[in-house]
Protein backbone atom coordinates (compact mmCIF):
# COMPACT_ATOMS: atom_id res chain seq x y z
CA UNK A 1 0.00 0.00 0.00
CA UNK A 2 1.13 3.16 -0.79
CA UNK A 3 2.27 5.97 1.85
CA UNK A 4 -0.86 8.31 0.30
CA UNK A 5 -3.21 5.25 0.70
CA UNK A 6 -2.37 4.74 4.31
CA UNK A 7 -2.91 7.96 5.50
CA UNK A 8 -6.03 8.27 3.54
CA UNK A 9 -7.60 5.15 4.85
CA UNK A 10 -5.99 6.17 8.81
CA UNK A 11 -7.71 10.05 7.89
CA UNK A 12 -11.10 7.96 7.62
CA UNK A 13 -10.68 5.57 10.43
CA UNK A 14 -9.18 8.64 12.56
CA UNK A 15 -13.03 10.08 11.91
CA UNK A 16 -14.93 7.62 12.41
CA UNK A 17 -13.46 6.53 15.81
CA UNK A 18 -13.87 10.23 16.80
CA UNK A 19 -17.22 10.16 15.77
CA UNK A 20 -17.02 6.79 17.84
CA UNK A 21 -16.02 8.37 20.88
CA UNK A 22 -18.71 11.62 20.73
CA UNK A 23 -21.23 8.79 21.24
CA UNK A 24 -19.73 7.97 24.46
CA UNK A 25 -19.78 11.67 25.72
CA UNK A 26 -23.18 12.63 23.81
CA UNK A 27 -25.50 13.44 27.18
CA UNK A 28 -28.38 13.71 25.27
CA UNK A 29 -30.09 10.10 24.45
CA UNK A 30 -31.84 10.85 21.12
CA UNK A 31 -28.58 12.99 19.70
CA UNK A 32 -26.56 10.01 21.01
CA UNK A 33 -28.58 7.36 19.61
CA UNK A 34 -28.63 9.35 16.20
CA UNK A 35 -24.87 8.68 16.21
CA UNK A 36 -24.46 5.97 16.97
CA UNK A 37 -27.06 4.37 14.33
CA UNK A 38 -24.96 6.73 11.78
CA UNK A 39 -21.92 4.73 12.64
CA UNK A 40 -23.05 1.31 14.30
CA UNK A 41 -23.94 -1.98 11.76
CA UNK A 42 -27.59 -2.66 13.26
CA UNK A 43 -26.05 -6.16 14.37
CA UNK A 44 -22.23 -5.01 15.37
CA UNK A 45 -20.93 -6.42 18.48
CA UNK A 46 -19.55 -4.80 21.61
CA UNK A 47 -17.39 -6.41 24.31
CA UNK A 48 -14.94 -5.25 27.04
CA UNK A 49 -13.95 -6.48 30.33
CA UNK A 50 -17.42 -5.22 31.76
CA UNK A 51 -19.82 -5.81 29.07
CA UNK A 52 -20.44 -7.86 26.06
CA UNK A 53 -23.78 -6.73 23.67
CA UNK A 54 -25.13 -6.97 20.26
CA UNK A 55 -26.96 -4.30 18.40
CA UNK A 56 -28.06 -0.84 18.26
CA UNK A 57 -30.68 -0.59 21.22
CA UNK A 58 -27.53 -3.06 23.58
CA UNK A 59 -24.63 -0.92 22.74
CA UNK A 60 -26.87 2.41 22.86
CA UNK A 61 -27.43 1.27 26.82
CA UNK A 62 -24.12 0.55 27.59
CA UNK A 63 -23.51 3.51 26.55
CA UNK A 64 -25.84 5.31 28.54
CA UNK A 65 -24.77 3.45 31.50
CA UNK A 66 -21.66 4.56 31.21
CA UNK A 67 -22.72 8.21 30.99
CA UNK A 68 -24.48 7.64 34.35
CA UNK A 69 -21.44 6.04 35.94
CA UNK A 70 -18.96 9.07 34.72
CA UNK A 71 -20.93 11.92 34.62
CA UNK A 72 -18.95 15.39 33.41
CA UNK A 73 -16.13 13.07 32.40
CA UNK A 74 -14.76 12.69 29.08
CA UNK A 75 -13.69 10.21 26.39
CA UNK A 76 -10.96 11.12 23.97
CA UNK A 77 -8.69 9.69 21.61
CA UNK A 78 -5.48 8.74 22.97
CA UNK A 79 -1.39 8.59 21.11
CA UNK A 80 -2.60 5.39 19.32
CA UNK A 81 -3.95 4.87 16.23
CA UNK A 82 -3.12 2.13 13.40
CA UNK A 83 -4.74 0.63 10.95
CA UNK A 84 -5.34 -2.31 8.14
CA UNK A 85 -7.80 -3.26 6.18
CA UNK A 86 -11.22 -3.02 7.71
CA UNK A 87 -10.01 -2.77 11.32
CA UNK A 88 -8.47 -0.28 13.23
CA UNK A 89 -6.78 -0.37 16.57
CA UNK A 90 -6.79 2.84 19.04
CA UNK A 91 -6.14 4.25 22.71
CA UNK A 92 -8.39 5.99 24.53
CA UNK A 93 -8.85 8.15 27.71
CA UNK A 94 -11.80 8.70 30.38
CA UNK A 95 -10.37 12.73 31.52
CA UNK A 96 -11.65 15.57 33.60
CA UNK A 97 -10.80 17.75 30.80
CA UNK A 98 -8.95 17.86 27.29
CA UNK A 99 -5.12 17.38 28.43
CA UNK A 100 -6.00 16.41 32.30
CA UNK A 101 -4.42 13.14 33.43
CA UNK A 102 -6.56 10.15 32.39
CA UNK A 103 -8.38 8.46 35.16
CA UNK A 104 -9.23 5.75 33.23
CA UNK A 105 -7.06 4.61 29.94
CA UNK A 106 -8.12 1.69 27.13
CA UNK A 107 -7.44 0.36 23.98
CA UNK A 108 -10.39 -0.94 21.43
CA UNK A 109 -9.75 -2.76 18.21
CA UNK A 110 -12.76 -1.91 15.83
CA UNK A 111 -13.82 -3.44 12.36
CA UNK A 112 -16.33 -1.67 9.92
CA UNK A 113 -17.80 -3.07 6.95
CA UNK A 114 -17.92 -1.86 3.62
CA UNK A 115 -20.46 1.15 4.74
CA UNK A 116 -18.19 2.35 7.23
CA UNK A 117 -20.18 0.96 9.59
CA UNK A 118 -18.68 -0.10 12.82
CA UNK A 119 -19.34 -3.94 13.04
CA UNK A 120 -17.48 -5.02 15.84
CA UNK A 121 -15.67 -3.65 18.95
CA UNK A 122 -13.07 -5.08 21.14
CA UNK A 123 -11.98 -2.88 24.34
CA UNK A 124 -9.24 -3.42 26.76
CA UNK A 125 -9.24 -1.76 29.79
CA UNK A 126 -5.44 -0.62 30.76
CA UNK A 127 -6.06 1.68 33.27
CA UNK A 128 -8.45 2.08 36.14
CA UNK A 129 -8.91 3.49 39.65
CA UNK A 130 -8.65 1.24 42.08
CA UNK A 131 -7.58 -1.97 39.88
CA UNK A 132 -4.07 -2.91 40.53
CA UNK A 133 -2.81 0.29 42.49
Amino acid sequence: MTDTMQNVHETAASELIDRYLAAWNETDAAARRELISSLWAADGVYTDPLASVSGVDAFDQVIAGAREQFGGLQFVRGDVLDTHHNIARFTWELVTEPGAEPLVVGFDVAAVDSDNKITSVYGFIDKMPGVGE
